[in-house]
């Protein structure tokens, strides 16, 4: 501590060693906050995107799943399962009379708490109650050929049920809840297996916003009934998807399901899923982080001019130590030591500092994006203790491999040569 304070006419070391440590202090509160933010990005991703899709999903090798109640008990008993649903996938075309697109239709149960519970933070209009009302096949749910894919308009068209669609979807149809829209789904059937089509009206029921671009665009909730009857698939689903307490445990829920359904069921997971784009925003993460913990680097380096300039003031001090029997290694020791109280401060000040920036980024949200292209208008922060504690290790071994080479120069001054000159 006392070799930290230099003499008046040498200030010009205290100075440069009270720099590195603000060096040191900016690097680390940079890395924290950058961190923080990306984890909420991707945090917030995440949650978005499986909150309109499955976590764990269930198929049958055979197919369409009959008797499926027996399934959703025994998928329920896993530990770590906060609820399943059973659903069907389908792909329509839906318009209205302003417009029209390409959807997947994703039939759920409305009633399923567990389910409704996620979906319900993402509703802007409308209910996803309205998905609960199952009518019978209206009259004008007719089968056609494939070239008939328009069908006459009807005065008022019986409805087939209610639908919930994305935000983007709505704007591109130019609809609103209460509107009607026509749904056409491709049917194959008949002697010679040839393609039809089949047509059914709904009501938009609600409009849900993920921020999420293909989901908000291409997805529509569909209540189970109606879709069963709509696909012609009554009694009958395409798989389970099942809902977990927490994510951090899907390699094991996935494992103990795979293990209680038997290889006649395929179980596969989020992370399978979305394995591309996890992998992309993980390297993009390690690339900041990289790149910011040069940053530190840099700071911490400054820390080879300061020691060899402290060691250069006290080649007496050093001298008359090793003249009383001071061995090289406590030498070292003392400036390895002095590299890493500078270090230290700067790192503690930098973790606070950092922590400090994310808590005002969190509260106040004075900086603002586009809304329109990340789905959020402030920027997420998720502060992770272990981000914390690996950016502290990171920049204390910055730190200690920069004291080496000044502390290896301390413990290889002769006293006798210090003396004489």
């Amino acid at each position: 501590m006392r070799y930290l304070r230099a003499r008046r006419r040498d200030a010009f070391i205290s100075i440069t060693t009270i720099f590195t440590a603000i060096g040191v202090m900016i690097g680390v509160a940079a890395l924290v906050v950058v961190l923080a933010v990306m984890g909420g990005f991707e945090q917030s991703l995440r949650q978005r995107i499986l909150t309109l899709t499955p976590q764990v999903q269930i198929l049958s090798f055979n197919g369409s799943i009959s008797g499926y109640d027996a399934l959703l008990a025994r998928a329920n008993s896993v530990a770590g399962v906060a609820g399943s649903d059973p659903f069907i996938v389908g792909q329509a075309m839906i318009s209205s009379m302003r417009g029209i697109s390409g959807v997947i239709v994703r039939g759920i149960d409305p009633d399923n708490a567990a389910i409704v519970a996620q979906l319900l933070r993402y509703i802007q209009r409308g209910s996803l109650g309205s998905l609960s009302n199952t009518n019978a096949p209206a009259a004008g749910a007719a089968t056609t050929t494939t070239p008939a894919l328009s069908s006459s308009r009807s005065p008022a068209p019986a409805i087939d049920g209610a639908i919930a669609i994305g935000s983007t979807l709505a704007d591109k149809l130019k609809v609103t809840t209460g509107d009607t829209v026509t749904a056409v789904v491709p049917v194959t059937g008949g002697a010679d297996n040839g393609i039809t089509t089949k047509t059914g009206h709904f009501t938009v029921g609600a409009i849900f916003e993920s921020g999420v671009a293909f989901l908000d665009r291409d997805l529509v909730f569909m209540g189970l009934g109606n879709a069963q009857r709509f696909f012609g698939r009554v009694g009958k689903v395409d798989g389970l998807e099942i809902q977990l307490i927490n994510l951090d445990d899907t390699d094991l829920v996935t494992a103990q399901l795979r293990a209680r359904f038997g290889p006649s069921f395929r179980v596969s997971n989020w992370m399978e899923f979305n394995e591309a784009a996890a992998a992309g925003f993980e390297m993009l993460k390690r690339v900041y982080a990289l790149v910011l913990l040069m940053l530190i680097g840099v700071a911490a380096f400054n820390l080879v001019a300061t020691l060899i300039m402290v060691v250069m003031e006290k080649r007496k001090d050093i001298a008359v130590l090793m003249s009383m029997g001071a061995t090289p290694a406590e030498v070292r020791l003392i400036f390895v030591l002095k590299g890493l109280i500078v270090g230290a401060f700067g790192t503690i000040a930098g973790l606070v500092l950092g922590a400090l920036g994310c808590f005002v980024l969190s509260r106040y949200h004075f900086i603002h994006i586009q809304k329109e292209i990340y789905g959020m208008s402030t920027l997420p922060v998720a502060m992770q203790p272990l981000s914390f504690a690996l950016v502290a290790i990171a920049s204390m071994l910055l730190c200690l491999v920069a004291t080496f080479y000044p502390a290896r120069q301390a413990s290889r001054e002769l006293p006798v040569e210090v003396f004489r000159g």
